[in-house]
């Protein structure tokens, strides 16, 4: 007769199995929470000029789009990469936070999401971003394009940003990986192997050669502020962190701060910094002889 303590391990077990099978296939559910449109639905923003686009896939699918234009001639394009929930439909009202400083913003719904059709993976999205990177790169050269990537679009922004060359990245609360954020909700299951969308930003931004700069409230509670603090480390020379005190994952742009943030960003151009002469090689403890005070 089995003894009790192999049969209870072995429920357990089977418990465990059970539920990573059932996390690999709904963690769409779970990461994704689309807001699907009808084909006909008209986009209408207050004083807002929109363009809108559809790109046909190789595979098949269509990726909708809005391009909202300024009122003045365009500086630039900013390519948005949006959050996790809900479509274009809502997000657009933060394309006021470039037009109104003179870019142009395309925003795009990924794969399930509004009007975008097509089966969903890390995969077939990455694919999607780089086709439609490389329509805009037709149209603007790079070194007026800015990739922004705000929560779950962070993470394709670095990947987006390591394999071109855009004017500059900028991430709006970003993760250092989707696994990460996973599990500090679910530390004991195998994220590693049934993780289907894992996007690792930090391997990403190791690649990326054009300005970063990170923008993180300090009461974010869904990815914490040490996040973007790790990130700023990966290649420091060429990034810059900006904090937003007492904010939280979605509520940024309720911050003044945030918009003089984002207005020093897209309208700065970078500059050296000459150290000559600096105090950047003082050892502040080292003993020196006949010092005075």
């Amino acid at each position: 007769m089995m003894p009790y303590w192999l049969y209870v391990l072995l429920i357990i077990l089977a418990i465990y199995v059970i539920v990573s099978i059932a996390l690999y296939f709904l963690q769409d559910y779970f990461l994704f929470q689309a807001e699907k449109l009808p084909k006909d639905f008209q986009f209408f923003y207050e004083n807002q000029e929109t363009e809108e686009y559809n790109l046909e896939t190789r595979d098949g699918a269509v990726i909708n789009g809005l391009l909202f234009k300024p009122k003045n001639e365009s500086k630039g394009v900013v390519l948005y990469l949006k959050g996790n929930s809900k479509s274009i439909k809502g997000w657009g009202k933060f394309a006021v936070d470039f037009t109104r400083h003179d870019y142009s913003v395309l925003m795009i719904d990924y794969r399930g999401f509004g009007k975008s059709t097509g089966k969903r993976s890390q995969k077939a999205i990455k694919r999607d971003l780089q086709e439609i990177y490389n329509l805009v790169k037709e149209k603007a050269t790079e070194e007026r394009m800015i990739v922004y990537g705000r929560s779950l679009g962070s993470g394709f922004a670095a990947k987006l940003a390591s394999m071109n060359n855009p004017k500059m990245l900028i991430l709006d609360a970003p993760y250092y990986s989707l696994t990460k954020v996973t599990g500090r909700y679910m530390p004991f299951m195998p994220l590693s192997i049934i993780m289907k969308y894992p996007l690792p930003t930090y391997k990403w931004l190791k690649y990326v050669k054009c300005p970063i700069h990170i923008i993180h409230g300090t009461n974010d509670k869904l990815i914490p502020f040490k996040t973007s603090v790790k990130l700023s480390q990966i290649q420091p020379k060429i990034t810059r962190l900006y904090t937003v005190i007492g904010g939280g994952h979605k509520n940024l742009n309720n911050f003044e701060s945030y918009h003089k943030m984002l207005g020093e960003i897209i309208n700065s151009e970078p500059k050296e910094v000459n150290l000559e002469g600096s105090s950047i090689n003082v050892n502040h403890s080292g003993k020196t002889k006949n010092a005075k005070v």
